[in-house]
């Protein structure tokens, strides 16, 4: 049978909080293609079949973060997620766990947009530079020291994945404190002191339960898991050092 005679089934979850007590699941049969994506998938089921169908999406690359859900009960990107992948069987397709239901495939973010938003997810100069002294510079060293953190899409799969964020919601959570360690291990950056008060609180790093699971669904192969560990150390530094070292200390 060639593809173009072929047929997969996804099953999606449907939800209306206004109007619905719990998410039910409607199933589709869409025609198949091996080089089609999840995402592709959807887009049949709203373009052809049902436009009441709501989801996210934009860049259809792996880069923007903004398709994920949960694809037969794992965290992922629906673009970067193949139907030739669960073919023949069934594809069920959720909204991210742990994180408020909008409508269908919808989360509400803010929870996680706050949290990004406190750590000062930018570059606060360790001194001013004028126009005229040129860009700050770094050695390949100090790039490689935070570098692999950087590449986080905020896609919020390693939300997904914590089941700590799904116990405690509270908790900082891996993705915004990864993002945390890349600019504090930032040569370039001086607001360190500031985002360590995050880390130190108990809704921090100490909140973590190393469960690991965050840095295997990362779709970016960001390490959330390490970051956290790291700033746990940091963390017990920074304890020490406030005893050792009038104003504190800054470990690395």
């Amino acid at each position: 049978m060639t593809d173009i005679e072929k047929t997969i089934e996804i099953e999606v979850m449907r939800y209306h909080p206004e109007q619905d007590a719990s998410p039910v699941f409607k199933t589709y049969r869409i025609p198949y293609a091996s080089d089609q994506s999840v995402l592709q998938g959807l887009q049949y089921i709203k373009d052809y079949i049902d436009g009441t169908l709501s989801f996210r999406w934009s860049c259809r690359m792996a880069i923007c973060g903004s398709c994920g859900v949960m694809i037969n009960n794992q965290p992922k990107l629906s673009c970067k997620t193949f139907l030739r992948d669960y073919y023949p069987g069934k594809i069920r397709v959720e909204a991210l766990q742990h994180l408020p239901i909008e409508r269908d495939l919808v989360i509400d973010a803010t929870d996680f947009i706050n949290k990004l938003e406190s750590i000062k997810p930018y570059i606060v100069p360790r001194e001013a530079r004028s126009l005229e002294q040129g860009e700050y510079l770094q050695t390949p060293e100090q790039l490689a020291r935070y570098e692999q953190f950087s590449s986080c899409i905020n896609c919020m799969l390693c939300y997904a994945a914590c089941p700590q964020y799904g116990l405690k919601p509270e908790f900082t959570g891996p993705g915004v404190l990864a993002l945390l360690h890349r600019y504090n291990a930032d040569s370039r950056d001086g607001a360190r002191a500031d985002r360590m008060q995050i880390v130190n609180a108990e809704e921090g790093v100490w909140g973590c339960t190393l469960v690991g699971y965050c840095s295997e669904v990362c779709p970016k192969q960001v390490d959330p898991a390490a970051a956290v560990n790291r700033n746990k150390v940091n963390s017990t530094l920074d304890y020490f050092l406030r005893f050792l070292m009038p104003g504190g200390g800054e470990s690395g």
